[in-house]
């Protein structure tokens, strides 16, 4: 993909998110049912990034356990909300390229639906990157990303895979736009389990537990991976 197409793709999920803010997060006032196995990794006293933590809702599987919690969001709007749903938590507008933290700095990192939002492989690793420099050694990423090619509509890939074939999009394959309720379209990557395990593998990570989660309110599916920081 174009480097210039993909900045730009990156600053339009921003101004996306940032218009779908109030309607987005309305529908995410709890935890998805269906990622319970993801929750059980943070321990007491640790610290916690939640990269990617819209309007803070992942919070809520905490309450019970003292964990030293960051969330940081690109959408200055998420983050406003965040911080009024969560007063006392910690809470801030930040690239998730550049995670401005110190090197070494968390124990366990959540990123739940944000990698498949980056445009290009090349942005992806940098985004991985990121994610092991201010990872502790042996620190853990927990991490999802839609599974559409099990419950999105085929004619939708289909549509933008022909136009790629017919050299008339810039996106990458794989690539297309996800319509929220008929006023943005989101860009999206559509990974497969595999493309996403020879990705982290890419990244320099070891590969802990990987699968596929339903969250039974909408039969959407997630591919999870949790992975180790090794080096």
């Amino acid at each position: 993909m174009d480097k210039e197409y993909a900045k730009y793709l990156l600053d339009k999920t921003r101004q996306d998110y940032n218009a779908i803010a109030e309607s987005f997060s309305s529908t995410r006032r709890f935890v998805w049912q269906g990622l319970e196995p993801l929750y059980n990794y943070a321990l007491p006293r640790e610290k916690v990034l939640d990269l990617g933590c819209g309007n803070g809702r992942l919070l809520q599987i905490f309450k019970e356990i003292d964990i030293d919690y960051t969330g940081v969001d690109s959408s200055e709007k998420l983050v406003e909300i965040a911080k009024k749903l969560y007063p006392n938590a910690k809470f801030q507008v930040a690239d998730a390229l550049h995670p401005p933290f110190p090197t070494n700095h968390f124990d366990k990192i959540y990123s739940i639906a944000v990698l498949h939002h980056i445009p290009s492989e090349e942005l992806r690793l940098k985004f991985l990157e990121g994610v092991k420099r201010v990872l502790k050694r042996d620190g853990l990423l927990i991490l999802t990303v839609w599974d559409l090619w099990r419950w999105w509509r085929p004619g939708s890939i289909s549509k933008f895979t022909a136009l790629k074939v017919l050299r008339r999009s810039k996106l990458d394959f794989k690539d297309i736009f996800v319509p929220w309720q008929g006023v943005r379209q989101r860009y999206t990557h559509c990974f497969t389990k595999r493309e996403l395990e020879e990705l982290m593998q890419k990244a320099g990570f070891k590969i802990k537990e990987a699968g596929v989660l339903t969250v039974p309110q909408s039969k959407e599916k997630n591919i999870y991976i949790v992975a180790k920081k090794i080096t």
